[in-house]
């Protein structure tokens, strides 16, 4: 990426945090944005969960997130209503700064796919 689309990156998820702060009167960051997907992807709408029950949500939003770009493919949901996802095919080598943009470029075509309910 160039500095112009970094910048837009920028601009476009600073848009979504402001848009996700209105509705959710919270200072997010990208985990707790995931965290909120994950909520939203499992479908059985706000509780109470336990820490590796947030874990498994933010996993189940990043996996989510990323079959837009082909890397994850829904198994199928187990008996308790949890999807589950197979990896489809290998990440290429990113830095962290590269993954990061890579989640929050899939998080906000994410939300312009489906706003949050």
């Amino acid at each position: 990426m160039d500095i112009k689309e970094i910048e837009e990156l920028k601009g476009e998820w600073e848009k979504l945090l402001a848009e996700l702060d209105k509705k959710f009167d919270a200072g997010l960051d990208l985990q707790g944005v995931l965290f909120l997907i994950g909520v939203q992807e499992l479908g059985k709408g706000p509780q109470s969960f336990t820490k590796s029950q947030k874990q498994d949500l933010m996993h189940i939003a990043t996996c989510r997130v990323l079959s837009m770009y082909d890397f994850y493919e829904l198994e199928g949901l187990d008996a308790e209503g949890w999807p589950h996802w197979k990896l489809k095919k290998k990440f290429p080598p990113l830095s962290l700064k590269e993954q990061d943009i890579l989640l929050k470029q899939s998080v906000i075509a994410y939300f312009k796919q489906q706003p949050l309910g």
